[in-house]
């Protein structure tokens, strides 16, 4: 039996509490929790105990981002799923005191948890194997052939082999940095941090601050078009139909304009998307500026800036040692190229994918994922080239686990998705870049489609749409 009683939050709004007379425990209800969503008065459940996490949020690890886009939800999934065991014990300074009365766990999630109660057992978050020494040494191998190629060598040829072997050497030096920025690639916090802006940062001159920003978001809202940076490319991509109604990004803040600009590069998407990844690393450097000359505030800024700087440096000095102008512009273009077979492949493992409008829910955390993201198929000695991101529903449903185990829990994931009848969905890398293309292409016609009038626009949204 319970007497319902009210009470006022520290941010002033009333709450409805549910007094339990059998139990002793306070009580408020899913419905109340979710009035507790803005940043200036925000709650979440884990595990059906409510916490607040308003102050929490402006020095949150992971950004405030996560933490706002799953506020005023029960978020025990994506908790598991970023976090170790020893961050269950920081949440009780941050206990309301109060619990979810309606508080459920799905079947799927019985599950989830369980297997990562598993992992965690055999202790497979901390076992990250040599994947990581054996990168390096590849990458320093890649690096000092690319520089000795520059300096000691005045054949064209060896200089374009150069700038191919650069862009080899920036794809595995941003797999590491992945590892580094979901900590598992040293074997503590400090250590993942300074690996991440020193790959990062000072080797690639993408900043990890940057990074973390979108990627966090990234993995907490997978393919919702309004939340999900990783899908807001207009005015020069769009994957669905939906972005043509200007929607606005969340994370960005600004309207995702759907203009006759947009309109003209998207209506031929499908064949300027592999140019576009040649190049897409242009606009990964001008984020990086961006984001270090903004007012958010940014974890190690300075050392972000420093890194970046670092890169600027050296990059300009190695060009400017070839011989002529033609041979540097040649010689960026190729390693940009090479590099941007990586920029396809992150493409591949989501555009295709169903999508959706609106932010995440906590309490359909591994649907989500497994609508959202495609693996790649291929043999394991592939696995260094894809950087264990071929198994991108994996690593979605345990962004913790080092990459080396990501293959070995593949069938595990594979009869859980089928228990519950979800999508698993993997495709070769061919047919990939085929289902990537036909979505591509869809939305293409369908932005030509816009300029005949609706009626028409809206039989071929009834017959062809995405997501």
């Amino acid at each position: 039996m319970c007497e319902d009683s009210t009470m006022v939050s520290p941010s002033g709004a009333v709450v409805e509490v549910l007094d339990s007379t059998t139990d002793g425990k306070k009580y408020i209800t899913s419905e109340e929790l979710q009035k507790h969503n803005k940043p200036s008065d925000l709650w979440i459940s884990i595990q059906g105990k409510v916490y607040n996490v308003t102050e929490w949020s402006k020095i949150h690890p992971g950004g405030d981002i996560p933490l706002l886009n799953l506020a005023g939800q029960d978020v025990t999934d994506a908790f598991i799923a970023f976090h170790p065991g020893s961050a269950w014990q920081h949440l009780q300074k941050l206990f309301t005191g109060y619990h979810l009365k309606d508080y459920q766990v799905s079947d799927i999630s019985k599950d989830y948890r369980k297997l990562a109660s598993e992992f965690s057992k055999a202790g497979m978050f901390d076992k990250k194997g040599h994947g990581v020494i054996y990168s390096l040494c590849f990458v320093s191998l890649l690096l000092s052939a690319c520089v000795y190629g520059v300096l000691y060598s005045t054949s064209v040829t060896i200089h374009m082999l150069s700038g191919a072997l650069l862009g080899l050497a920036w794809m595995q030096i941003a797999y590491l940095g992945h590892d580094a920025g979901h900590y598992q690639m040293m074997s503590t916090r400090g250590w993942n941090k300074f690996a991440g802006i020193f790959i990062g940062n000072c080797i690639t001159g993408i900043s990890i601050a940057w990074w973390k920003w979108t990627h966090n978001a990234h993995h907490i809202a997978c393919n919702s078009l309004d939340y999900d940076p990783d899908l807001q490319h207009l005015p020069m991509l769009a994957v669905s139909s939906k972005l043509f109604q200007s929607i606005t990004s969340v994370f960005y803040g600004r309207k995702l304009t759907f203009d006759s600009l947009a309109r003209f590069f998207i209506s031929y998407q499908h064949y300027t998307y592999y140019p576009i990844m040649c190049v897409a690393r242009v606009n990964l450097y001008l984020q990086t500026i961006l984001l270090l000359c903004s007012k958010r505030r940014i974890p190690d800024r300075a050392y972000n800036i420093i890194g970046t700087l670092v890169f600027w440096t050296w990059f300009p000095v190695l060009v400017s040692c070839l011989p002529n102008w033609p041979e540097r512009v040649a010689f960026v273009l190729v390693s940009f190229c090479v590099t941007g077979i990586q920029h396809v492949q992150f493409t591949l493992n989501h555009f295709a994918a169903d999508v959706y409008v609106g932010p995440p829910k906590g309490n359909d955390w591994f649907e989500k994922q497994t609508s959202g993201t495609i693996d790649i198929s291929c043999s394991s000695y592939m696995d260094w080239f894809f950087g264990g991101l071929q198994f991108q529903l994996e690593h979605h449903l345990f962004p913790r686990l080092p990459r080396c185990h990501l293959r070995s829990i593949s069938p595990i994931v594979r009869e859980l998705c089928k228990k519950h009848n979800l999508p698993y969905t993997s495709l070769s890398f061919y047919d990939a870049n085929v289902t990537t293309l036909k979505t591509l292409r869809t939305a293409a016609l369908q932005a030509r489609d816009l300029a005949n009038g609706a009626p028409q626009n809206l039989v071929w949204e009834a017959f062809n749409t995405h997501g």
